[in-house]
């Protein structure tokens, strides 16, 4: 039975079966053919194969919908009829293109084919009809990305054919080879397909099209595509849509030229067309970095694309402002001019980095194209972090430039400083990136170069312009990168990188400057940017500093959670405030222990065999707690701070090592077999489980009444110095209700004597951190004797998973390869289960206890994924580094903006 679902849409030559809105039915690049056919703009027509047919193709095993090879011959009909062209028609041949297009853009991971329907019938009537040398480069271009996409022959044999042709004719790139070599290109590569294929390149043209459809079906789940979805979060439900378009030619001749623009720059966010374009080249020239591309603009010194197709860039210039007036967005648009006509290809919203997302965010907020709530939607949480990635600091590359270090310059892809090791293939990358920081150093990148990108601090090629796909992928993926670095020669093979009269080998190291495109040998030392400079007060303000800002100003008045920081010292909170901290969620007081000068006392309590023995130490450790804690409560005067007291186990203070017992037991002075028998009793199998945080509380709590005296005094003195302090008390680890009973009577007794021996009063919240799953399981006993849970997601996903954060390296990797899990539970919140514990938790704590406090304090309080779900269950605030606080609060915000829109009537 052959089905009603309509599985091909049209666009073009005054037809446009859909729109921008359709991007989930046509994907993004056929849904903006559409609106771009429906405002007029000059597209080459076509049609869309829908997102739905690729579904069914992969969920029948390579079968095509019923009804769609009837749907496409009708379509091609209407091409023929409004070309006047035949499709395999050797005397007026119509060629076609096949393009995937996502409904999420997914630059370079999928397969495209042009120049479709040449045949060798074709070719001849046409070498002597017309431009036989443009004929023979569009013939040799299909031979290459057929045989490449369809029929599986390396791309890397094609190159070493076309090297071998380009040498033989002294020509330094493709187009200039003259038609007597392409014939033989022309040949070796059939000859090439015919031997690594075991069949002949397809003669029939319906043939042709019918693999390149069944090719962009298919790439929707090959390899790269699919870790390119693992790395960025993106469903494999989606399917890809195919763009069949009848073909323009950019290597028509000196009259003809193909580019990619952006509407700002995708670098900076400075207004104004920016782009790069090849004369006499097809679009798979630009954006694959075969060439290196000339920019629209041209320089000071003259040049650019008017000076030599005035009409056609005047044109594409005032579509550019047209997109982006309609969008409301900046734009990254394709385009080829033949024999003078402009024709646009696609447009899309443009990767950007994270300054230009800031900028232009900002900016269209000031010429009133955009709201704040819109704005806020566009800049992403990795954005902020951009802004906060080191640089170079400037008298150090002076230096380094001095001392002949300066190797070449490309140009600048993607910002931020990156120093690291040299790898030349994608897989030494990823290989070496488990030893440290690597640095990818290629010709040009390829999409097959994902995973080693991504596992790389930075990337440079040799070749390539700002529009290649290492340009456009490492921007998306925020990292450093420089392209177009000609002085650089790449010998993979050799191992080496030859540059400046010098040699460098895989494995030497190598820094680059992604703001100014200078590469260095050696390790320069990155700093920290110059916005995280402003904002902390050590550098002078900015103009992407005070946009940074705004940025912040909006998230604040949009977010309902608060925002704190993790800070265990008076130095962390004065940093997390300047950060926007609105108090500390969570104050490890174990780390106030490992000072040089408190250690020693640490571990003589640690060793003291009854709680006698153990007062002296404890005697010496109060005022230098106290001290600390009324540093911090005066830096966060007039907001909380929770300190959370001792949790890890009293073996992690100790050294290690028969030397270093020995040495502990001659300051003690006592016999060093009593220090070696004392180690090896507090000695865990599993500290996780053993006796740390409230079961340390519970059987030596004299610890636990010296720490809260600590705070209870602290809080007086900063009383009575006027500041406004608020403490809350942390009981970590319980996982029944009477360990929190007991311990909390306790350190409410501790608090109230305190009080009135120093006569002041001064509330103080004692709660505890969620971090056990039977706590979850049992909060609402546990929140009768709380004021306030703090959930410790890093040891309750440890408990609940089963996992040891220490060593699920061992086989995280292929879990995540393999699909075991979707991503690293401790990077971002398990919603499913840990997930399931937290709304367990908040729902009994708050129906014992209706005001109980909620927040949480492990990595999660600062990964966006998970702050949203936070903002779902309800949570009070988060806590996360200082350094995190701005990503913080601006997913908090981007989280309410997502539940209103969830929360609309459908339509709306």
């Amino acid at each position: 039975m052959v089905s009603d679902t309509k599985y091909v849409y049209a666009f073009g030559g005054g037809t446009a079966e859909g729109s921008a809105a359709d991007k989930a039915l046509l994907g993004g690049k056929g849904a903006n053919l559409a609106e771009m056919s429906r405002l007029g703009i000059p597209v080459p027509p076509g049609f869309t194969l829908t997102t739905e047919a690729c579904l069914y193709f992969q969920r029948h095993d390579g079968e095509y919908p019923p009804s769609l090879a009837e749907e496409v011959d009708d379509h091609l009909k209407r091409l023929e009829e409004l070309q006047e062209r035949s499709f395999g028609n050797p005397e007026k041949p119509l060629l076609l293109s096949v393009r995937s297009g996502a409904p999420i853009s997914m630059p370079g991971m999928m397969d495209t084919v042009l120049n479709l329907g040449l045949d060798g019938r074709v070719l001849e009537a046409q070498k002597n009809a017309g431009d036989g040398r443009f004929v023979r480069d569009a013939y040799r271009r299909l031979l290459t990305m057929y045989g490449d996409v369809v029929m599986e022959v390396p791309h890397r044999r094609f190159e070493k054919v076309l090297a071998a042709a380009r040498a033989a004719a002294a020509v330094a790139d493709d187009g200039a080879l003259p038609p007597a070599a392409l014939d033989g290109v022309i040949s070796a590569f059939e000859a090439l397909i015919a031997e690594s294929a075991g069949r002949p390149f397809p003669q029939d043209p319906m043939e042709q099209l019918w693999g390149g459809i069944r090719a962009v079906f298919a790439s929707w789940d090959n390899q790269r595509a699919r870790d390119y979805r693992r790395l960025n979060g993106i469903p494999g439900t989606m399917g890809t849509g195919v763009n069949v378009q009848a073909m323009v030619f950019g290597n028509g001749g000196d009259d003809c030229a193909t580019g990619v623009a952006f509407t700002r720059n995708p670098a900076t966010g400075a207004p104004g067309l920016y782009g790069e374009y090849l004369v006499n080249a097809q679009g798979e020239d630009v954006v694959a970095g075969i060439r290196t591309p000339k920019p629209i603009e041209g320089t000071a010194a003259g040049g650019g694309m008017a000076e030599r197709f005035a009409e056609a860039t005047a044109e594409l210039k005032a579509v550019c402002e047209r997109l982006e007036g309609h969008y409301r967005e900046m734009q990254d648009v394709e385009f080829t001019i033949e024999h003078g006509r402009l024709y646009m290809l696609q447009t899309r919203t443009g990767k950007r980095t994270g300054p230009a997302a800031v900028r232009i965010a900002v900016e269209m907020v000031g010429e009133e194209r955009i709201s704040p709530a819109t704005a806020l939607k566009r800049v992403e949480p990795e954005h902020l972090e951009q802004m906060l990635a080191p640089d170079f600091d400037q008298n150090e590359k002076a230096r380094a430039v001095a001392e002949g270090k300066r190797l070449a310059e490309g140009l600048p892809a993607g910002p931020g400083a990156a120093s690291g090791r040299i790898a030349l293939s994608a897989d030494r990358a990823a290989a070496m990136a488990a030893d440290g920081p690597v640095l990818l150093v290629r010709e040009e990148t390829s999409p097959e170069d994902i995973v080693g990108m991504h596992a790389s601090s930075g990337i440079v090629t040799s070749r390539g312009g700002m529009t290649s796909h290492a340009a456009v992928v490492a921007r998306g993926m925020g990292k450093p990168c420089i392209v177009g670095a000609s002085e650089l020669h790449v010998d993979e093979e050799s191992g080496e990188v030859r540059v400046a009269g010098q040699v460098l080998r895989e494995g030497d190291d190598l820094s680059i400057d992604g703001t100014t495109g200078e590469i260095f040998a050696g390790g320069l030392a990155p700093r920290e940017s110059d916005v995280l400079a402003a904002l902390t007060g050590a550098g002078p303000d900015t103009e992407a500093a005070r946009a940074f800002r705004k940025v912040l100003e909006w998230s604040d008045g949009v977010r309902r959670m608060r925002v704190r920081a993790n800070a265990d010292t008076p130095e962390d909170a004065i940093r997390a405030r300047a950060f926007g901290a609105e108090g500390i969620g969570l104050c490890r007081t174990e780390h106030m222990f490992f000072e040089e000068d408190r250690i020693p006392r640490v571990r003589r309590m640690i060793l003291a065999t009854s709680a006698e023995e153990r007062r002296a130490p404890l005697e010496e450790l109060l005022p230098v707690q106290q001290s600390d804690f009324e540093g911090i409560f005066e830096a966060m005067a007039g907001l909380p701070v929770t300190v959370r007291l001792l949790d890890p186990p009293l073996h992690e203070f100790l050294p290690h090592g028969e030397k270093a017992l020995a040495e502990l037991a001659g300051d003690m002075g006592i016999d060093a077999s009593e220090v070696a028998a004392k180690a090896e009793s507090l000695r865990e199998v599993n500290p996780m489980l053993g006796h740390r945080g409230c079961r340390l509380g519970a059987t030596a709590p004299e610890i636990y009444d010296m720490q809260a005296e600590a705070i209870a005094r602290a809080a007086c003195v900063r009383r009575r110095a006027g500041d406004d302090v608020q403490p809350e008390i942390m009981i970590p680890l319980a996982g029944t209700s009477e360990e929190l009973s007991r311990l909390r009577e306790r350190t409410v007794a501790v608090i109230e004597r305190v009080q009135q021996e120093e006569g002041v009063e001064v509330p103080i919240l004692v709660g505890t951190m969620i971090e056990i799953p039977r706590a979850a399981l049992v909060a609402r006993d546990i929140a009768a004797h709380a004021d306030f849970f703090s959930f410790g997601t890093n040891d309750l996903t440890q408990m609940t998973f089963g996992f040891s954060r220490d060593d699920i390296g061992s086989f995280l990797p292929q879990y995540l390869e393999q699909g075991l899990l979707p991503f690293d539970p401790f990077m971002r919140i398990d919603e499913t289960g840990v997930g399931s514990l937290v709304r367990t938790a908040c729902a009994q704590g708050r129906e014992a206890k209706a005001h109980l406090h909620l927040g949480v304090c492990g990595e999660h309080g600062g990964e966006p994924h998970s702050i949203a779900f936070f903002e779902r269950v309800g949570l009070d605030y988060v806590s996360c580094s200082p350094y995190r606080l701005p990503i913080a609060r601006l997913a908090a915000a981007r989280a309410v903006l997502a539940a209103r829109e969830e929360s609309l009537p459908e339509g709306e």
